[in-house]
C-alpha cells in the first residue's frame, strides 16, 4: 500500500486488524441468521463479507462468501440452478463452517506477516 514503509506497515495493519474484527462480527451475525433461518440476511451478509475479503485478498473467505450469497436468494452455490431452502440451509452451515476455518487461517497468517495478535482486539503495535 503506498502510505507504508518497508519497515513500518501500519496503515495496511489498521486496515487488515478493521478487517478481521468486521469478518469476526459478520460471521456472528450469519450465525444468528443460519439459527433464524433468515436466508435473506444471509444473503446479504455474505454479499457484504464477500467484498471485504476481495479488497484484501482473503480468496477463500471471499469464495465461501459468494456460495452463501448465492445459497440465501435460493440459487446454487455457482448462482446458476435453485436450491430449496432446507438444501439451502444446510449448504450455508457447511460454507460457514469453512468460511469461518479460513478466517482463522488468514488471521494467523496476517498476524505472523504483520507481528501482530490480531486476536486481542486492542493490539496496535507489533509484538516483540
Amino acid at each position: 500500500m503506498d502510505d507504508d514503509t518497508d519497515e513500518d506497515y501500519e496503515f495496511s495493519r489498521e486496515i487488515v486488524q478493521s478487517y478481521l474484527e468486521q469478518a469476526k462480527s459478520t460471521f456472528a451475525d450469519m450465525d444468528q441468521a443460519l439459527s433464524a433461518k433468515d436466508l435473506s440476511k444471509l444473503s446479504s451478509l455474505g454479499h457484504f463479507l464477500k467484498g471485504s475479503s476481495a479488497t484484501i485478498g482473503v480468496k477463500k473467505v471471499q469464495e465461501c462468501c459468494k456460495h452463501i450469497q448465492f445459497l440465501g436468494k435460493l440459487h446454487n452455490m455457482d448462482g446458476q440452478g435453485s436450491v430449496d431452502e432446507d438444501e439451502a440451509l444446510k449448504l450455508i452451515a457447511k460454507e460457514l463452517k469453512v468460511g469461518k476455518e479460513e478466517y482463522e487461517k488468514a488471521n494467523e497468517f496476517l498476524g505472523f506477516f504483520y507481528e501482530t495478535d490480531f486476536t486481542d482486539q486492542d493490539a496496535k503495535e507489533p509484538s516483540n
